[in-house]
């Protein structure tokens, strides 16, 4: 695989500013020195949405102390990292009925969805929610043990269940998913699925399969959906995705054919698209389609291409 240079603008979900601490998680008196801290900061989730204050401008609502006392008993708070000496904790509130109420925070803040507030937030603060919501998203699929059935406990800060049983660790997994263009001269493939609305289109995507390399799985995606052929793959750039707990791995592959032959169980239709009508649909000036917001890789997969991103030959 090569390297088809850096996407134009951040990536949203990445850029996460705190230094994780994986060495020092492991130290439970430093965890609970930190814990205790009165500078230390918690972000809360509910139900894995996230707080933000009220305000014009949307920003992550960091919590003191306290909140932590209402955090779900089968995950505690887990640790995200460390910046400017401060230490930084997701909390899973979601066992709260209410909890803007319960917390205090009328008028002051509220959860919501990411999706609703990552254009607005501060440049890494979405790479801290994908962070924490992948994290709390695992604790809560994970409470019993995958090789006895027993429940497991909470080790490492949040980043680690041990089987109170078998002694087995499990540890946070991310699924990788390849998402890519497939570049034909001046044409790039696009397809649709049938939850999109009408006049969307998007880059293809499926995920990676067991002893698969990245470049494999773009091909037999590719192949499996639409029926073209490829043949150099170039990575461009990877995206947090955490609904639930997936990295997104953006490519561009050399088609060798043009027929397509849509999998109809996958896709409602899939069709190339000139340059110049990707490039209006990014600014929304295509009178018949648009594509996927700037939150989505897909979107700065298209505007790479745009711009004169290809792939290796």
């Amino acid at each position: 695989m090569e390297y088809g240079g850096r996407m134009p603008g951040p990536i949203p979900y990445s850029g996460n500013p705190l230094d994780r601490a994986s060495q020092r998680r492991l130290d439970p008196e430093w965890v609970e020195g930190r814990l205790r801290d009165p500078d230390t900061r918690f972000l809360p989730f509910w139900r894995l949405q996230v707080l933000v204050k009220e305000g014009e401008s949307a920003a992550l609502g960091w919590a003191r102390a306290d909140v932590a006392e209402h955090a779900d008993p089968g995950t505690g708070p887990v640790l995200l990292g460390e910046r400017d000496g401060v230490t930084h904790f997701a909390v899973d509130v979601s066992p709260l009925a209410d909890p803007v109420d319960t917390l205090g925070l009328g008028g002051a803040a509220r959860f919501t969805d990411p999706h609703a507030v990552v254009a607005g937030l501060a440049e890494g603060d979405a790479g801290i929610v994908a962070q924490g919501r992948g994290l709390l998203t695992w604790h809560a699929r994970h409470r019993y043990c995958g090789s006895c059935g027993q429940g497991t406990n909470v080790g490492q800060a949040g980043y680690v269940r041990v089987c109170g049983e078998c002694d087995a660790e499990h540890f946070p997994r991310t699924d990788p998913v390849v998402i890519m263009l497939a570049i034909h001269g001046d044409r790039c493939l696009l397809g649709r699925q049938p939850m999109f609305p009408a006049g969307m289109w998007s880059a293809l995507a499926g995920f990676l399969e067991p002893g698969e390399t990245i470049e494999e799985a773009v091909a037999r995606e590719i192949a499996e959906e639409a029926g073209i052929r490829v043949g150099a793959v170039g990575y461009q750039a990877s995206q947090p995705w955490p609904f639930p707990a997936s990295l997104m791995i953006g490519c561009l592959a050399a088609a060798e054919n043009e027929d397509i032959t849509v999998d109809r169980t996958e896709l409602d239709d899939a069709r190339w698209f000139e340059r110049d009508e990707v490039a209006r649909a990014l600014e929304g000036t295509h009178d018949g389609m648009f594509v996927p917001p700037a939150m989505a890789i897909a979107h700065h997969l298209m505007r790479a291409w745009v711009d004169g991103a290809e792939p290796p030959r």
